[in-house]
């Protein structure tokens, strides 16, 4: 649900792009308001742990079920939002949205990480992620399908300024309740959610108290590098995923229909590194099992979402696309597999040669123009997949009672999905989409720093500073 609410941000953009004749660098106030409550919420969480830990006051448990109430709460201001056909309201729930996932990333990312071994943390992380990329692989398509398609038959047209009926690019009329029904359909699932945490019995972790010297946290290098490196990350993930729609439409002449099918993959391709990334990155399996099993997983994961894309493509127009389209991706997931093995199970490793990939893919991107360049972005979603999970559990590497303080400044780090974003969309509205996409490729040339020094743990002195009158 976390992931597929995420991702429904890509599809809300040229929804709301349109109903609000907006410009790129508008439309990407939705990341921006998004993903920039997870830095002030992130704040506020640092600020109080520098004299008591909130975590270690109401649990884990507690912390995962506010964040479920607070983004139901998000989920149901879409109504008055899009009642009163106000962008800035839109923006607000956006907002507290962004706020409920700064608790749950708070609290989720480091329970995971810390159930079991730190060795395999890493794996965990990315089997969790796994499920949430689940939810930003089906969003493009079940999300798409009732915004665009299905609760759009419902209900008055909107207006545009001009008093005309706005029109998706299939030709559908879009309606007040293709947005107001899903979301409070989201509203109650949170809850519902909230409800099975409440009653669950989850193993009580112990959070170590604090020190008095909250300030120390600063001083560890790898978690202030990491802290860059999670901006760079998020930013340039949710940059690529943001304009992949219209990318599609500007390059290919894709209507959103067609093209949030090519988004199902961008996102598939973080679901099916990250299912593959819990199997490499674990000890416990031989290289031969690895393989096989990774072979296996990958495969069953393409044709998922092959079949939900045609399914969706046949409820909605009676078409469903050849395979043939996607086999370029299937090249791209060779390539993947044999990055993995060449990672040998090292975070640090598979985080450099996916960042050396991504980068490749953005040149391409750039400088060349041949029929199936589109799949270059698109397979990005790939390579994406273990750079969260690597370098989240590479920053909070040995910091012990600082963990959950680590992890609220990391998540403070999120604010990359909100500024830069907003600044390709600005550069998309003078220099076109195509060259726009240099913003992420910066992105990925500090990862690959990261991944291959920016990493290695540099614990901070205890010599205290002296200061002379």
């Amino acid at each position: 649900m976390w992931g597929f609410i995420t991702c429904m941000n890509d599809i809300l953009i040229p929804y709301l792009k349109k109903i609000f004749e907006l410009s790129y660098f508008q439309a990407m106030l939705v990341q921006f308001a998004f993903f920039g409550a997870y830095f002030i919420g992130s704040l506020f969480y640092l600020l109080i742990s520098l004299w008591k830990d909130p975590i270690s006051v109401i649990g884990y448990k507690n912390g995962i079920i506010l964040g479920l109430l607070v983004s139901a709460v998000a989920c149901l201001m879409f109504y008055p939002a899009s009642q009163m056909h106000s962008y800035p309201v839109f923006l607000s729930a956006l907002f507290v949205l962004g706020i409920g996932f700064t608790l749950l990333q708070i609290t989720a990312n480091p329970f995971v990480a810390i159930l079991g071994s730190e060795e395999t943390a890493s794996s965990r992380l990315n089997l969790a992620q796994g499920f949430n990329s689940l939810g930003t692989t089906i969003a493009p398509i079940i999300g798409g399908y009732f915004i665009f398609h299905f609760f759009n038959k419902w209900g008055t047209a909107i207006l545009n300024s001009k008093g005309e009926k706005i029109l998706a690019d299939s030709g559908d009329v879009i309606t007040a309740l293709g947005i107001q029904i899903p979301y409070l359909i989201f509203a109650g699932i949170f809850v519902l959610i909230a409800i099975v945490f409440y009653f669950s019995k989850l193993p009580e972790i112990k959070q170590e108290e604090g020190t008095q010297d909250g300030f120390r946290i600063f001083k560890y290098r790898h978690l202030m590098l990491g802290f860059v490196a999670i901006f760079m990350y998020v930013g340039a993930e949710v940059s690529i995923g943001s304009m992949i729609i219209n990318y599609l439409g500007e390059t290919m002449g894709m209507a959103e229909m067609d093209a949030k099918s090519f988004l199902a993959f961008y996102w598939g391709g973080a679901m099916i590194g990250r299912f593959l990334g819990a199997i490499s990155l674990n000890d416990k399996y031989s290289k031969k099992k690895k393989m096989i099993s990774m072979s296996l997983i990958s495969g069953l994961i393409f044709v998922f979402i092959f079949i939900i894309v045609g399914i969706e493509g046949f409820m909605s127009n009676g078409v469903s696309m050849p395979i043939s389209t996607f086999l370029p991706f299937l090249g791209f997931m060779l390539i993947n597999l044999f990055l993995f093995y060449l990672a040998k199970s090292s975070p640090s490793k598979a985080l450099m040669l996916f960042a050396m990939a991504n980068i490749a893919l953005l040149s391409a991107t750039l400088f060349f123009d041949f029929s199936w360049i589109m799949w270059c972005v698109i397979s990005i979603g790939l390579f994406n997949s273990i750079m969260w999970s690597n370098i989240f559990t590479l920053a909070i590497k040995d910091l012990g009672k600082f963990t959950a303080q680590g992890s609220s400044i990391l998540i403070m780090a999120i604010l990359g999905g909100a500024l830069l974003p907003l600044l390709q969309g600005y550069l998309a509205d003078i220099i076109g989409v195509v060259h726009s996409f240099i913003v992420p490729l910066i992105a990925y040339l500090y990862l690959l720093y990261y991944g291959a020094i920016g990493y290695k743990v540099k614990a901070p002195s205890n010599k205290k500073l002296i200061l002379n009158s």
